[in-house]
């Protein structure tokens, strides 16, 4: 596309032009009929922002803190995988930016760079590691301590994934890694899921998942990883308020309100709809933080608004890899940040402390009766 790039539209738009089709399935695709795909972005629309005027917006503060870390902006990245797909440089530019912008990463399990080089690239940048739990919890083990070492604040634990969504673009392509690229995290050419071993008619990765992922995952391993760290711990992938509690009940640090970019379950609400009943659901207890849909600022600000501490974005910080590397991932974070600081002073915010649930509601649609 010719012309300068004014919105996470614009990135998209770029990357499906110049990825090959498959890894922009893969990136790009939802669960089943991917009516959750669609609504994740929507449901933004239906809460409606009231902002307040003649509040000297002349200077704003952007920054605010995760698990106790100080970040330039309630905007991180989240666990993404695979991303030396989208760009050469991969997880090890999308860590640059993130310490150029003075935010969070989350770096997936699945990624094509391993912990050691994530934490190479910025030694001095935020980072947090998205964690499964394997069959063989000497991996998963191995993972977090590795983490430990590496100098990583956090540990994003998955809970919605003891099987992989059923992505029919994922079927249609029969998706694998590209040969030259591999899981970085693991040793074994199974784990690292470049065996190059037919897959059939399915998904390479949904075979992986089945026979690497444990799907007798419950409450009891949450409190075995729990004694296994001191790290902060969040669980990633929570819909329900009676998880939340349970969660907070056992010593979680906090909930990422998650249903995992709607690839996994079709048909499950919008983040953005559950997040007031799982803030309610943690009373203070816990930060919770959202992922699912962010594509602007003003998406940021109603998250806040509705008890959010952070958000986190993944498909736009793939585009933005797609786009120019380091420097276009950069430049998704950028947008967004002016788009949120923005958006604060237009609803009379100085900071995000002022950001709260009297600046929005629900837009209550109305049917005629005729």
């Amino acid at each position: 596309m010719s012309g300068k790039l004014v919105c996470i539209a614009d990135f998209e738009e770029y990357a499906k032009k110049f990825l090959p089709k498959s890894v922009y399935d893969y990136y790009r695709s939802g669960a089943d009929d991917q009516e959750t795909l669609a609504d994740n972005v929507a449901a933004f629309s239906r809460w409606k922002l009231y902002p307040r005027v003649l509040r000297d917006v002349s200077v704003t503060d952007l920054s605010t803190s995760v698990l106790g870390q100080k970040i330039s902006m309630p905007i991180c990245v989240g666990a993404t995988a695979m991303q030396r797909m989208a760009h050469a440089d991969g997880e090890t530019a999308t860590a640059k930016a993130c310490h150029a912008m003075g935010t969070g990463m989350m770096l997936s399990s699945w990624a094509t760079s391993s912990i050691e080089e994530v934490a190479e690239a910025a030694p001095a940048g935020l980072r947090w590691l998205q964690l499964y739990v394997y069959k063989d919890r000497e991996v998963t083990k191995s993972l977090v301590k590795r983490a430990e070492r590496a100098g990583y604040k956090g540990i994003f634990l998955t809970v919605d994934t003891p099987y992989l969504g059923r992505r029919m673009d994922d079927v249609r392509n029969k998706f694998q890694l590209p040969p030259h690229l591999r899981l970085k995290n693991f040793s074994s050419s199974n784990l690292a899921f470049s065996s190059g071993k037919d897959f059939g008619e399915n998904s390479g990765l949904a075979v992986y998942v089945a026979e690497a992922i444990d799907a007798s995952i419950n409450w009891e391993d949450v409190r075995w990883l729990r004694g296994l760290t001191s790290l902060p711990i969040v669980a990633k992938g929570i819909l329900r308020a009676d998880d939340a509690k349970e969660a907070v009940r056992i010593g979680l640090n906090g909930i990422l309100v998650s249903n995992h970019g709607a690839r996994q379950l079709d048909g499950v609400p919008a983040t953005i709809d559950v997040l007031p009943e799982i803030v309610e659901a943690v009373e203070g207890k816990v930060e919770v933080f959202l992922d699912g849909g962010i594509r602007r600022g003003t998406d940021v600000l109603k998250a806040l608004a509705l008890g959010a501490k952070a958000v986190f974005i993944g498909r736009p910080l793939i585009w933005g890899l797609v786009y120019q590397g380091e420097a276009g991932a950069k430049e998704v974070l950028q947008m967004l940040k002016e788009e949120f600081r923005l958006a604060m002073a237009l609803t009379g915010c100085q900071s995000v402390e002022e950001i709260g649930r009297t600046l929005i509601r629900r837009h209550q649609v109305v049917f005629s009766k005729i």
